[in-house]
């Protein structure tokens, strides 16, 4: 495209979006969309529109894994390889998309119309396996599924009619038109309880902000995401910041790999979930709330919108909510673009801004200063849900299920080797194995609880509990049965975290490389009793040295399972007879030197084995 059409096309997203540097996602995300990616004279185009240098536009297009500075074919295949789609056939599939396209993972198709991709937990893992097909999700998929969907694709060149038949609920919904399935296996009482629309505000702003926090605090709901820090605390933390323009913030990034819960109640109970941010706006003095929803999910965007436009226009969002004088609040959607890093809160208020989603140095925190430098509260998906069922029943009914420190449910988001995967709305305080009978996994050898950060535990350990005090989850449940090998597991996982490493500190993203090395050595039969201890020792230095969460929990894959499945570990290493580091490859660092010095070496011209 000639450099004046490019120019044109920037300056009408730029007009859409308005010349404010806090919308360059919006604005790179719609370029992409029109020319197929953000190449050097866009980045241009854009940097001038805004003001800016290009260094910051291409920052951002080089961070975010689904924007692109290379032409992308018209059609984007990203295969979902996450540990659940690779036990469910991810090979098979993926083999079978480059057989059809005649092309591999990573590249484009000579007539510029396919790229096959990989890409991180999609958030269909109780349907492995996944992929998106540009915006479109397509599950259960299988070698010949793979080859039907190549051949319809080149005849019919359009995603959308790869999907032949809709989910359940809202999946059908003439805005979503999706093949995906809900798969709620246990509605409870609190999240997926019946409701009024409307209710839970007018009960919010029929009594003072503060009252407002207090019932919050009597409930003791903590945050569903995973770290638990108590909701009610933080709003009150916000509502005494100094500052008259405030913002709510819904994290709805769930990235975790096995995660999957708020996709559903993003489907079916999106107006709970903006009820309860309208109801952190009042409580903090909010006028702004922002949904910050994961690219993965965009299938879902016009159908949220238009629910936002309906509570517009029933007077639940805009000018005087509900009727109250004074209270004027409103969301908008800001779609992400592919990084699990912004599923941390100071990282997401950065990508919210336009920026790399690297996370922030703490303190100040959020609620001191948080988006566009003002006092900001982030709560998920599933935390908003609640506050809506405490506001509508009063927080004893929530408080009265759960335990002391861990009160009301939690949504479970659950996959692997059982017969029922899906999402579970149980009592906070239940044990695993009584997780395990509701999803018929019984005979698993393992269970990772809250995803590839947190612990994962064997049969001796079923009786723990999900709670804040014991088992601690963002909603992942991954269930593994006696055939799986646990220390490739644990190597995917720390591929995962590799891959995700926003790069900014050195413990994080050189420690998760070197880690990963020492294990996969010792998962290749190389390994020794002392790289054991090496591992512990350069797992506890990232773990300590890391400048964010991610970083602090990446090394837990090695931790928790050199911890709780020791044995498995011992038996893959063994010391050289002769007293040599049976870790170095003398045959394979010879292979590298050649490759880099472009001649055989000395050994190999005199026929040395």
């Amino acid at each position: 495209m000639a450099s004046e059409d490019i120019n044109r096309v920037v300056g009408e997203i730029g007009l859409r979006h308005g010349r404010e540097r806090w919308r360059l996602m919006d604005i790179v995300r719609d370029v992409q969309e029109r020319l197929g990616a953000v190449g050097p004279e866009a980045v241009d185009a854009i940097a001038g529109w805004l003001g800016i240098a290009r260094v910051e536009v291409e920052g951002v297009v080089g961070f975010y894994s689904f924007l692109s500075s290379g032409q992308r074919g018209r059609v984007v295949i990203r295969l979902c390889d996450d540990v659940i789609d690779r036990m469910a056939g991810y090979d098979a599939v993926r083999a079978a998309f480059e057989g059809a396209l005649g092309v591999k993972v990573g590249e484009t198709t000579p007539d510029g119309e396919f790229t096959l991709e990989r890409t991180a937990c999609i958030g269909m893992c109780d349907q492995a396996p996944a992929a998106l097909v540009n915006d479109v999700v397509v599950t259960n998929l299988s070698s010949d599924k793979a080859r039907v969907i190549v051949r319809m694709l080149r005849d019919q060149k359009d995603p959308s009619k790869l999907v032949h038949r809709f989910g359940d609920g809202n999946n059908s919904h003439p805005l979503v038109r999706s093949m995906v399935e809900n798969n709620l296996r246990k509605a409870g009482p609190i999240v997926f309880s019946g409701q009024t629309r409307g209710e839970a505000i007018r009960k919010a702003l029929a009594i003072s902000p503060a009252e407002v926090i207090r019932a919050i605090k009597t409930s003791r709901l903590r945050g569903r995401g995973g770290a638990g820090f108590p909701t009610g605390m933080k709003w009150e933390f916000a509502r005494a910041a100094a500052g008259d323009r405030k913002f709510v913030i819904c994290n709805a990034d769930e990235g975790e790999p096995g995660t999957f819960k708020d996709r559903v109640l993003l489907t079916e109970l999106p107006d709970r979930v903006f009820a309860g941010l309208t109801i952190a706006a009042y409580a903090v003095g909010a006028a702004e709330g922002i949904v910050y929803l994961r690219a993965e999910y965009a299938y879902l965007r016009r159908f949220l919108e238009q629910v936002l436009e309906k509570r517009r226009a029933d007077g639940l969002l805009g000018r005087s909510v509900c009727g109250k004088p004074g209270f004027d609040f409103d969301i908008r959607i800001q779609m992400g673009a592919g990084a699990y890093i912004c599923g941390e809160e100071t990282a997401l208020i950065n990508s919210c801004e336009g920026l790399r989603g690297e996370p922030r140095n703490r303190p100040p925190f959020p609620a001191q200063r948080g988006y566009l430098g003002c006092p900001t509260v982030v709560n998920n998906v599933e935390t908003l849900a609640c506050v809506t069922r405490i506001l509508e029943a009063g927080p004893a009914t929530f408080c009265e299920r759960g335990t002391h420190q861990s009160s009301g449910t939690k949504l479970l988001s659950i996959s692997g080797d059982c017969t029922l995967p899906g999402v579970y709305e149980v009592d906070m305080g239940i044990t695993l194995r009584e997780v395990l009978e509701l999803c018929g996994g019984e005979d698993a050898a393992a269970v990772q609880v809250g995803g590839p950060s947190r612990e994962m535990v064997g049969p001796a350990e079923f009786h723990r509990t999900i709670d804040y005090d014991d088992l601690a989850t963002g909603g992942a449940v991954l269930v593994f049965g006696p055939d799986r090998n646990i220390v490739e597991i644990v190597s995917a996982f720390m591929e995962f975290f590799v891959h995700e490493s926003c790069g900014f500190c050195t413990p994080c993203r050189v420690g998760t490389v070197l880690l990963k090395e020492k294990l996969d050595r010792v998962i290749a039969g190389r390994g020794e009793p002392k790289d054991l201890e090496d591992m512990l020792e350069l797992a506890e230095t990232i773990k300590q040295t890391s400048r964010c969460g991610l970083g602090q929990a990446s090394p837990n894959p090695v931790l928790m399972t050199l911890r709780s499945f020791r044995p498995v570990y011992d038996a893959l290493v063994k010391p050289d007879p002769h007293g040599y580091r049976r870790g170095f490859d003398l045959q394979a660092s010879l292979r590298e030197a050649e490759r880099v010095a472009g001649r055989g070496s000395q050994q190999h011209q005199e026929g040395v084995p």
